[in-house]
C-alpha cells in the first residue's frame, strides 16, 4: 500500500501488522501503517488463558490486528497485543484499509490517464489531505456526498478535475432504507388539509411517502447509515404519530415492514 503514516503510533491504537517472527515466549510483527516499524507480542498477549504452543495461533507472514500497549521511542520499542482487540475493532480495521485500497487504485488508474508517476500523484493528493482525513478514501466520499470542497487539496485545475469527475463516477456512497406503512387520518372538518399539510413538512425532509388508500401511506426512509435514519424517522414519523396517536383530531400509527 502507498498510505504510509508519520511518526509512532498511539497508545490503544489499533493497528494491522504482519508476523515476522516467532519464539517460544513472543512474536515480533512488522507494523504496516507505519514504514515497517517492529514491535512485540508476549505471549501473555496473544491470547486468554494458557497457551501451549504459540504457533497454534499465530504464523509468519500472517496478517494481525493488535492494540498498542505502550511506546518507548527512545529504544525503538513497541509493546502489542492480539487479544485485547474485539471482533468489531477487527472488522473496523480490516474494513478501512480494504477502502483505502480501493482508494489507492483510483489513484492508480487516475495518474495513468493523467501520465504521473503515481507515486508523485498519491503525494500530491496527500500533501493537504491528511489535514482534514486519517485516510484517503474518506475524502473520496466526502467530495462524492459534497460535504468536501476538493480545491482545499490545492491541485491543478487539470488534476482537480479528473479527480472530482472518477470519484464521482467510480465511488457510490453506501445507503440504508427503512420502509414501513403510516396510518394517517384527521377528524377535522379540514381533515384532508391538515394530512397535506402535515405529510408535504414531512415530505420536505426527504422522505419518499406514496399514498396506498384509506388513510395508508407507504414510507421510505433512505440515509447513509441506521443511525442518521433512525433520528430522521423519530423526528419525522414518531413525532407525528405522538402528536396525533390517541387525538381528538385524528389518529396516527406506523408499522415498520
Amino acid at each position: 500500500m502507498l498510505y504510509q503514516r508519520q511518526g509512532w503510533p498511539e497508545e490503544s491504537e489499533i493497528v494491522l501488522c504482519t508476523v515476522t517472527k516467532i519464539l517460544p515466549n513472543a512474536v515480533f510483527a512488522t507494523l504496516d501503517e507505519y514504514s515497517g516499524k517492529t514491535g512485540l507480542i508476549h505471549i501473555s498477549e496473544v491470547s486468554p488463558g494458557r497457551i501451549r504452543n504459540i504457533r497454534d495461533f499465530v504464523a509468519e507472514g500472517r496478517k494481525v490486528v493488535c492494540k498498542v500497549l505502550a511506546i518507548r521511542p527512545e529504544k525503538g520499542h513497541i509493546d502489542l497485543s492480539l487479544r485485547r482487540v474485539n471482533e468489531m475493532q477487527k472488522k473496523q480495521k480490516t474494513n478501512a484499509l480494504k477502502m483505502e485500497q480501493k482508494a489507492e487504485k483510483l489513484i492508480e488508474n487516475l495518474s495513468k490517464d493523467l501520465k504521473i508517476d503515481v507515486r508523485k500523484l498519491y503525494s500530491e493528493l496527500t500533501k493537504e489531505l491528511f489535514n482534514y482525513f486519517e485516510y484517503v478514501h474518506e475524502c473520496f466520499d466526502s467530495i462524492v456526498a459534497e460535504e468536501f470542497d476538493p480545491k482545499k487539496l490545492k491541485l491543478d485545475k487539470k488534476t482537480e478535475t479528473a479527480l472530482i469527475d472518477m470519484v464521482k463516477e467510480k465511488i457510490k456512497l453506501p445507503e440504508v432504507e427503512i420502509k414501513g406503512t403510516l396510518i394517517f387520518q384527521s377528524w377535522d372538518t379540514n381533515g384532508i388539509d391538515i394530512v397535506k399539510k402535515e405529510l408535504t413538512k414531512i415530505k420536505k425532509n426527504g422522505i419518499d411517502i406514496s399514498y396506498l388508500g384509506s388513510g395508508k401511506y407507504k414510507v421510505i426512509i433512505k440515509a447513509p447509515d441506521y443511525e442518521l435514519a433512525e433520528k430522521v424517522v423519530r423526528e419525522n414519523i414518531t413525532a407525528l404519530v405522538e402528536k396525533y396517536e390517541d387525538s381528538e383530531e385524528g389518529n396516527a400509527s406506523f408499522v415498520r415492514a
